[in-house]
């Protein structure tokens, strides 16, 4: 086990040394500067000289002279001492940054991979038990409109529902933002606040994983209650929901903690569309504001924390194989 993990966290080094690589590269030859965002191109009124510039430039490490390789370079020395960097436009450490948005995204990441594996699992195994019939094909028509529809579309639908048309009801919901009351607000009074502008964002963000994953649930049962060992079991005279749960499902939570693995990078990282479209301050609103604004070391930061996680729910994954099926082995 210890000469696995080894192995494995030296290969995980030099995968995140490549993707770090690639992803600086990138964003140094995208379109623009950090100059050209902050000091805003249309106005010339603030419009620095050439000189000014040029020791700005200096100072982010982003002239001519310094080739994007050395800043890179640069980065990854001061990685090695703990120190992510500035950000360009918000004058903050990043590690700072990342700290004040990690606790908006996981509050709706995790209620909704919570409610999605709450929901998923058992109607995945309602769906295997009820094959054929009539209100098992309507919930899987049901789950095919909710997959194949866009979150930001179904994220405007929900505005305008329950923001405008309930406007002035008990069923109306906050439109933007993650609270609306001041900062000497009371504890209870901010938490209920919190859980209003929360309830769309989970929405949206729930119903097309739960659509997704109910499915795969029911393929994998489906294929599993193929197997010759199923109808052993049948013979014998285990009951239906005895080889459903005892049997089958069993011995299909490998894909399923495969899954589980991949989820814990979303978890953190949020999602880019929803927290825009609902102005919500987690980190995927932060990674599309640097993007655009060409915030370099915050684009990093994001990446690194992002790479790591999803290295990591890997690493996790394999690690539960050994205990969901012992047939399994770490070598």
């Amino acid at each position: 086990m210890i000469t696995y993990l080894v192995r494995r966290l030296l290969l995980a080094v030099v995968t995140l040394m490549a993707i770090t690589f690639i992803v600086y590269g990138l964003a140094r030859n995208m379109p623009g500067s950090p100059l050209t965002v902050q000091l805003g191109e249309v106005d010339p009124s603030r419009k620095l000289s050439a000189e000014d510039q040029e020791r700005l430039k200096k100072i982010y490490g982003i002239d001519e002279n310094t080739p994007w390789y050395v800043g890179y370079a640069t980065w990854l020395g001061n990685l090695a001492r703990g120190d992510l960097g500035r950000s360009f436009s918000r004058k903050q450490p990043v590690t700072t940054l990342i700290g004040e948005r990690i606790g908006p995204t996981f509050l709706v990441s995790g209620i909704s991979l919570m409610l999605t594996w709450l929901i998923a699992v058992p109607l995945g195994l309602y769906a295997t038990a009820r094959g054929g019939s009539v209100d098992e094909r309507g919930t899987s028509l049901l789950l095919y409109v909710l997959y194949s529809f866009p979150t930001f579309v179904a994220a405007l639908f929900l505005q305008i529902i329950f923001a405008v048309w309930l406007r002035g009801t008990r069923w109306e919901l906050p439109l933007f933002g993650m609270t609306d009351l001041p900062a000497d607000a009371t504890w209870p009074a901010r938490v209920a606040d919190v859980a209003r502008h929360s309830i769309l964002p989970v929405v949206c963000q729930t119903y097309v994983s739960l659509a997704w994953y109910s499915r795969f649930i029911k393929a994998n049962m489906e294929e599993v209650m193929r197997q010759d060992y199923i109808r052993t079991a049948r013979a014998k005279g285990a009951g239906p929901w005895r080889v459903l749960l005892h049997h089958a499902f069993r011995n299909t939570l490998i894909p399923l903690v495969t899954l589980l693995g991949l989820s814990l990078p979303a978890l953190i990282g949020g999602s880019v569309i929803i927290e825009q479209i609902f102005t919500w301050p987690g980190m995927g609103r932060l990674f599309f504001e640097s993007i655009r604004e060409r915030d370099y070391p915050t684009i990093m930061g994001l990446t690194l924390m992002f790479s790591v996680l999803t290295l990591l729910g890997q690493l996790l994954a394999d690690l539960l194989y050994c205990f969901v099926d012992p047939r399994v082995s770490v070598e």
